[in-house]
């Protein structure tokens, strides 16, 4: 089944709620002062651009449906031609994964308009 090509627009940066959303993420996985050092060195980062499919096998992430009211809502936002806000993304050296921070259903969606589509991301390392 050929995926449908869409326009994906990304702000420049990262909304400021996406940061608070990957503090509460990362604090599950990694203690309190970590997370806060994660998420400081991730508003400090630059930006980077890396292929939908490469970001999902490098996560090892099993990518949501399209049935998924999130992954929907933003694919939807695609369709309209709203703007995305980056990922946020912690590369895991120790583990060969990269942890998504902030913008998981994000990507599942850009992933089912094109899998080699390029997501702008902000990404640290631990």
């Amino acid at each position: 089944m050929k995926k449908t090509r869409a326009k994906i627009r990304w702000y420049e940066d990262s909304e400021p709620q996406d940061y608070p959303s990957a503090l509460s993420f990362l604090s599950l996985i990694f203690a309190p002062r970590q997370a806060k050092l994660l998420v400081a060195k991730l508003k400090e980062a630059p930006a980077a651009k890396f292929a939908s499919k490469d970001i999902s096998r490098a996560s090892g992430l099993s990518l949501l449906g399209v049935s998924n009211t999130h992954v929907e809502r933003d694919r939807e936002r695609i369709r309209s031609g709203e703007r995305l806000s980056p990922l946020l993304l912690v590369r895991d050296p120790a583990h060969g994964r990269v942890v998504i921070a902030d913008g998981f259903h994000r990507l599942c969606a850009v992933y089912s308009f094109d899998e080699d589509a390029l997501i702008r991301c902000k990404i640290c390392t631990l």
